[in-house]
């Protein structure tokens, strides 16, 4: 899998709700449930919808390839 795959399957999914789970190491995670936002060349960004407002997280395509960060899609 490269940066172009991964970019060509998140297009098809702009708008679409996601669960992304991030690895910070250690066996320590992060979940989010977010939104996918919008497409860039290196990264990518979603809007996580919290009580008190709206958060905007940026990934990085190499995320996904080094298996830091898994999304789920509800489909």
């Amino acid at each position: 899998m490269n940066i172009y795959q991964v970019k060509k399957y998140l297009e098809n999914k702009i708008g679409t709700k996601a669960k992304i789970k991030y690895n910070l190491g250690r066996n320590k995670y992060e979940t989010y449930t977010v939104t996918i936002d919008k497409l860039y060349d290196n990264v990518f960004t979603v809007i996580e919808e919290k009580e008190y407002g709206k958060n905007v997280k940026c990934f990085s395509y190499n995320d996904i390839i080094m298996h830091l960060i898994k999304i789920d899609f509800k489909e």
